[in-house]
């Protein structure tokens, strides 16, 4: 395959991804595998750059949720395919961060959480869900285990908000806080009770949690 080949097929890894068609993105996945295409190239020069397209189509309110989710899952089908080649190339694609993330004590919502923790993987995040109805000890057992980067919050009801405030207080007394990030998050959430609790980020959706999460690692756009 030449340059002007290869650039093509980039670019269509790249479209499928703005098209938010999932199977495109696989099978163009698998021809850069067969054609030789370097894995590393196809995800930051291909998928990755549809998926900022998304992005910033969706922070600029150009595009819309069903866009963003379509983009994602795009993206998610042919990183399968190009991560599976890079670990048998022994290559293993290094994580931009580490996040622990969880949906606070009383609040059992999932599809907010699952788009923040599909959108951070696809750039790049290495993403432990912990789950749903977590407690503030939970989130500190899960810091102590993994020990990431960031921990992120979601609470989608006015009610559960506590937890995130809670657990800002743990990190703290256990004397975590100044070795973690704390990024909160959810439809209740405001940058007013980010900034009261002592949360290092807000994120308002799921764009903006990938962006404040690579900002909080120290990535400039």
């Amino acid at each position: 395959m030449n340059r002007e080949q290869e650039q093509g097929l980039l670019k269509a890894l790249q479209q499928a991804v703005v098209d938010g068609d999932a199977q495109k993105a696989e099978e163009l996945a698998k021809k850069a595998v067969q054609e030789g295409i370097d894995p590393l190239l196809a995800l930051e020069d291909g998928l990755g750059k549809g998926i900022r397209i998304v992005g910033d189509g969706f922070g600029k309110g150009e595009m819309f949720l069903p866009e963003l989710i379509g983009g994602a899952d795009a993206m998610q089908a042919g990183t399968k395919i190009l991560t599976e080649e890079l670990k048998g190339r022994g290559m293993a694609r290094k994580p931009v961060g580490k996040i622990v993330i969880g949906t606070a004590a009383g609040d059992i919502h999932i599809i907010g959480k699952a788009l923040v923790t599909t959108m951070l993987t696809v750039n790049g995040f290495e993403v432990l869900d912990i789950g749903e109805d977590k407690s503030a000890a939970a989130f500190l057992e899960a810091v102590r285990q993994h020990q990431p980067n960031i921990v992120g919050i979601s609470a989608l009801l006015t009610t559960s908000m506590i937890t995130q405030k809670e657990v800002v207080q743990v990190l703290s007394e256990a004397g975590l806080r100044s070795q973690v990030k704390v990024m909160v998050g959810g439809g209740p959430v405001s940058q007013e009770w980010a900034d009261e609790i002592g949360a290092d980020a807000y994120g308002m959706n799921a764009y903006e949690a990938v962006t404040k999460a690579k900002t909080l690692m120290g990535f400039k756009d």
